[in-house]
């Protein structure tokens, strides 16, 4: 599988060299232990990998008792391991250090040594339980792994060219042409159907049966259901709860989560930390109302109105389905023809997200309920801010049509009343792309590029 963070790795380790160590965050089953690996392979001639998830406790003692003694403890993984450490050319892995918070403290003396590098792997690493007791050093540099952005999951189709053109005509405002958007949907919908996640696209590209890979998601399903079980403690029913609720509320016209569906007269602040809990697991995104489509977007948050999205738009068809059963063929190819008896907007608003974050943006939308004055009344899916910023023309909103016909009041009314503060506006689409009256079309695949 060919990832996009190895570029960042490559760059850490030669701009680095050794002032730093790597931590690497994401969902469980997101691809980290692979890519570190095989980083390790390719880029060092030695490296040793500690698993804490079943590491014994020799390994771990290690840490209790030589973290001053360098020279020791070095010749204890040595021996260990069976490995050979060569000073500034050996790479130490810390994988899934969440489950022994003592190795993670120890960086700050490990980085000061300066003889290796170091890159840590972990899931659920920044819950308060996991680091109560130590010191998060500061000798760590943290980067988020995500699900398998659109272009990854082409390489891994073995297609390398697609994207080039896709991008091409992006940049230059240019259609696809039928036949290229016909071929880029195509694939953009094999991506919706199985998903970011590596094994399930592994089993996809092997099998090509969309049974097969249902089985895996759903695999994938129980170890988070798992987790949330296991580390959740006194918030577990309640991240269950709005675990299960997400494809529910996502089904709905109005996609700002309800807590009062959960429980009656439910209260946000008896579940914000259930919500932090799932969003630091890289289990959902979390998308938060600003209260003004204007630059500054965080400032203006609304942290008690929020929609809260899948991390990864396969899973959530299999979360959507009866979980007792797999997802039969005859399912996907209804979404592949573009003919499921549900709203799509579900889909294609939750794959809008995962490509939105996968790309650097954090996620906000503008939603204004005036019972007296239509004009002000308005819900825009997403707003994301330039790169670069400047006194005015910031923010770009972004409307998601999953269907062929479909009108554009509220993007309209945001044009017409917070016009200095815009920057292009967007409207994602299952068509091609087009530039008419100030609004730039984008095909759904586009929105990785944004």
């Amino acid at each position: 599988m060919q990832r996009k963070i190895y570029a960042q790795l490559l760059e850490w380790k030669t701009k680095r060299q050794g002032e730093t160590a790597l931590m690497i965050e994401g969902a469980r089953r997101v691809g980290k232990s692979y890519i570190v690996e095989e980083f390790a392979r390719r880029e060092y001639k030695s490296y040793i990998l500690i698993d804490f998830n079943i590491a014994d406790a020799d390994i771990k003692d290690l840490f209790n008792h030589y973290v001053n003694r360098l020279d020791t403890l070095f010749m204890y993984l040595s021996s260990y391991t069976n490995t050979k450490l060569y000073p500034r050319e050996s790479l130490i892995i810390f994988d899934e250090v969440q489950f022994y918070p003592k190795a993670r403290a120890a960086i700050k003396y490990l980085v000061a040594d300066r003889r290796y590098d170091y890159i840590e792997t972990g899931s659920l690493v920044s819950i308060r339980k996991n680091v109560e007791d130590i010191m998060i050093p500061s000798e760590e540099e943290t980067i988020q792994m995500h699900p398998m952005d659109f272009e990854e999951f082409l390489w891994a189709c073995g297609d390398q060219l697609l994207m080039d053109y896709i991008r091409n005509q992006y940049t230059n405002r240019l259609p696809m042409g039928q036949n290229m958007h016909r071929k880029a949907m195509d694939y953009f919908r094999q991506y919706e159907i199985v998903g970011g996640m590596p094994q399930a696209v592994q089993k996809f590209i092997d099998s090509h049966s969309f049974e097969d890979v249902d089985r895996v998601k759903r695999q994938i399903l129980n170890l988070y259901r798992n987790s949330i079980m296991q580390y959740a403690g006194s918030y577990s029913a309640k991240v269950t709860s709005i675990f299960d609720e997400i494809p529910s509320q996502l089904q709905k016209h109005e996609k700002k989560f309800k807590l009062s569906d959960i429980q009656k007269k439910a209260r946000f602040r008896d579940y914000e930390s259930a919500f932090f809990w799932l969003s630091d697991a890289k289990i959902v995104n979390i998308c938060y109302n600003t209260t003004e489509p204007s630059i500054g977007l965080h400032l203006k948050r609304d942290n008690m109105t929020l929609k809260c999205y899948m991390a990864d738009t396969g899973l959530l068809l299999s979360l959507a389905f009866d979980e007792r059963i797999i997802v039969s063929e005859g399912v996907y190819q209804k979404i592949l023809k573009d003919k499921l008896e549900m709203n799509s907007g579900m889909i294609i608003e939750n794959i809008v997200a995962q490509m939105l974050m996968a790309s650097g943006h954090k996620l906000y939308f503008y939603s204004n309920y005036d019972k007296d004055d239509k004009e002000n009344r308005m819900e825009v899916d997403f707003l994301i801010s330039k790169q670069v910023i400047s006194s005015r023309h910031n923010i770009s909103p972004i409307e998601v049509k999953s269907s062929a016909r479909y009108t554009l009041s509220s993007l309209q009314k945001c044009i017409r009343k917070y016009g200095d503060y815009l920057s292009t506006p967007y409207v994602i689409h299952a068509a091609d792309l087009k530039v008419e009256n100030g609004i730039t079309y984008l095909p759904v695949y586009m929105t990785g590029l944004l």
